[in-house]
């Protein structure tokens, strides 16, 4: 019998690579269709699909605009289930960073807004020590 486990749970909603670039650029601001499928390459109509169950699931929250002269269309924003998964997506883009990124170095850098400094995912347990994979401990609960 398979074990029953949040990270299966959580990649049934968003491990897959067309919902995981869709997320960055809601992350990043760019919430927008024809901006999301720039940025992505998706083919339109997986896009469409990743948004619709992004909502479904309520990762995502679509927000009317209209501009001047065009008809209403939609936006989408993380609600506070996407933004909690953005710890996520940083540690994928630093272990890219370290693992993929080659000669040319990474592509881009997660900054710290006030400071500048660049930003990292990292355990660190509820007493706030690092931690290593190597002292973890899963525990059961049911």
């Amino acid at each position: 019998m398979p074990r029953t486990c949040s990270i299966a749970r959580t990649l049934e909603i968003v491990g897959e690579r067309w919902a995981m670039l869709v997320l960055r650029e809601a992350m990043l601001g760019n919430g927008r269709f024809e901006g999301i499928l720039d940025a992505t390459g998706a083919p339109r109509a997986i896009l469409t699909q990743r948004l619709k169950a992004l909502v479904e699931q309520g990762i995502l929250e679509r927000r009317r605009y209209q501009l001047a002269g065009q008809r209403v269309r939609w936006e989408y924003k993380p609600t506070a289930a996407g933004r909690d998964l953005q710890p996520v997506l940083t540690a994928l883009m630093d272990w890219g960073d370290r693992h993929l990124a080659g000669a040319a170095g990474p592509p881009a850098i997660t900054q710290h807004r006030e400071c500048g400094a660049a930003v990292h995912a990292e355990l660190r347990c509820e007493h706030d020590h690092r931690v290593s994979y190597r002292e973890l401990a899963v525990t059961p609960t049911g």
